[in-house]
């Protein structure tokens, strides 16, 4: 005999698993969910985060369904002028803590198991746990299914294993040790050397500059050139949806325009929907990774700029790589931003989101992880079989690098496509704050907005240009198996 009984069994309280449930219990007001989660709080590697982390997106379209966070403002200052707020670490943890606290456990239908580890299902289908601190050991009988929100495997700098070698009394910190250095105002590094090309190192230099560190005081290794989405395309609500279309009809005009998804990517950047720091490098990464053009001139301030590939070893003022040593000042202190937020390694359990007794959340809208979750927990409660349900949204890819970007945006569109088609969906959607348009576009449909005219040039666009983007995501596609 079990310890417990639940009806869904959800490994893993992030931001996923979290968006999943907070829906379900609006779609089946008669289930119950259960948390087992490694963390000491609700909100997954948000835990682990930098301090000085903050989201990329909107905080307006990120969380869950039913709850906004505290300030969803018009930032008035810094390099996010003019754009919709992006929560802070420490805002995205209480909120967090604040669904599970005053939303889900009120409810009456959630247990939560913190500090605890999965640790499989036996043959009969009941799920063990254990307490990470105790050992203590149990078991839950899971009625219904096992819901994996683990699938992202996002890492982060304070928890991610390095990939390179240090020797003897090089200063090695992640970024969330740069807060403290104030507490050895007589050990202040002279020099900073950032590791890593992604949106972390981007964070850590924008963050050094803007506390005053010297621009000419960074180097910063950058293996590859990242195409990130400009912030201004990803805005919700009235004042910015027909920028949002414009961005729509511009993706699909880079689709018509290009041969293959570098050149739909250039062409994209070309017309400032895709943004990179240094003009004259051709990037080699796309990982959705979204930034204002404030951060990026003050990234661009930054000019030694070493590209020479990964870091294999450091020592005391040099830095090897495959091929190269390269010195660097004797005292820097090296900031590794190496961890990938998102291992491609997840893709190996890519495929259906239904699987029997068990789903795996997984991207129905690239990059929008909290959307996909909710959305796949309203599908879960209101169609029947795994075959309607699979059938209502296949998963999009992790794709790494410009030639894929058309095959994850290929399964977008096509699956908005199977959405706008099924009424009950097409209702939700319309009503999700999780979306970044379909809210506001329901809302001017039936105030007969002007700015709704934007919407049928979207949908013109999308009838000529389907066919370019089907043609690039299939070559993509065949890219991104081979890989």
């Amino acid at each position: 005999m079990a310890d417990f009984e639940t009806d869904y069994l959800i490994v893993g309280a992030g931001a996923v698993g979290l968006a999943f449930a907070d829906t379900l219990l609006d779609e089946d007001p008669d289930c119950h969910i259960t948390f087992v989660d490694k963390h000491a709080r609700p909100g997954g590697h948000w835990n682990d985060a930098y301090s000085f982390v903050a989201l990329h997106q909107p905080s307006a379209t990120y969380g869950v369904n039913s709850m906004a966070f505290p300030s969803e403002q018009i930032d008035t200052h810094g390099p996010n002028k003019g754009l919709f707020a992006l929560a802070s670490g420490a805002e995205v943890l209480a909120y967090f803590e604040k669904v599970m606290n005053m939303r889900l456990l009120p409810s009456g239908r959630v247990a939560y198991h913190h500090l605890s580890e999965f640790r499989g299902r036996d043959s009969d289908g009941v799920a063990r746990m254990r307490k990470i601190l105790s050992g203590e050991e149990s078991s839950i009988r899971v009625r219904r299914k096992l819901v994996d929100a683990t699938f992202y495997q996002t890492s982060v700098p304070s928890t991610h294993t390095r990939n390179f070698s240090e020797g003897e009394g090089v200063r090695v910190v992640p970024p969330g040790a740069l807060p403290e250095l104030w507490k050895r105002p007589d050990g202040l590094p002279e020099h900073y050397v950032i590791l890593g090309a992604g949106k972390t190192a981007m964070d850590t230099a924008v963050w050094l500059i803007e506390a005053g560190v010297d621009p000419d005081a960074i180097s910063w290794v950058r293996p590859r050139e990242s195409w990130l989405w400009n912030r201004l395309y990803t805005q919700p609500g009235e004042d910015f949806i027909e920028t949002v279309m414009r961005f729509q009809v511009g993706m699909f005009d880079a689709a018509i325009g290009a041969a293959d998804g570098d050149e739909m990517m250039e062409l994209m950047g070309e017309g400032g929907f895709f943004l990179r720091i240094d003009p004259e490098v051709r990037p080699e990464m796309c990982h959705y990774a979204t930034i204002s053009q404030g951060e990026i001139d003050i990234l661009r301030r930054i000019t030694r700029v070493i590209r020479k590939g990964r870091v294999k070893s450091v020592e005391l003022g040099k830095l090897h790589f495959e091929d190269a040593t390269v010195e660097v000042p004797q005292g820097s202190l090296c900031v590794d931003c190496t961890a990938r937020a998102v291992p491609f390694e997840a893709s190996k359990e890519s495929g259906p989101l239904f699987r029997g007794d068990r789903i795996v959340l997984q991207p129905l809208h690239t990059p929008l992880v909290t959307f996909s979750a909710a959305l796949t927990a309203f599908i879960e409660a209101n169609f029947d079989s795994d075959e309607e349900k699979n059938a209502l949204g296949a998963p999009g890819p992790l794709t790494d690098t410009p030639a894929t970007f058309p095959y994850a945006q290929m399964v977008n569109m096509m699956n908005r496509g199977i959405w706008a088609q099924n009424p009950k969906i097409s209702a939700w959607l319309a009503k999700s704050r999780l979306d970044l348009a379909s809210r506001t576009i329901a809302k001017l449909i039936a105030e007969g907005s002007p700015k709704i005219a934007a919407l049928q040039q979207v949908r013109d666009k999308i009838g000529e240009g389907m066919p370019a983007l089907v043609r690039l995501g299939m070559q993509a596609k065949a890219i991104h198996e081979a890989a």
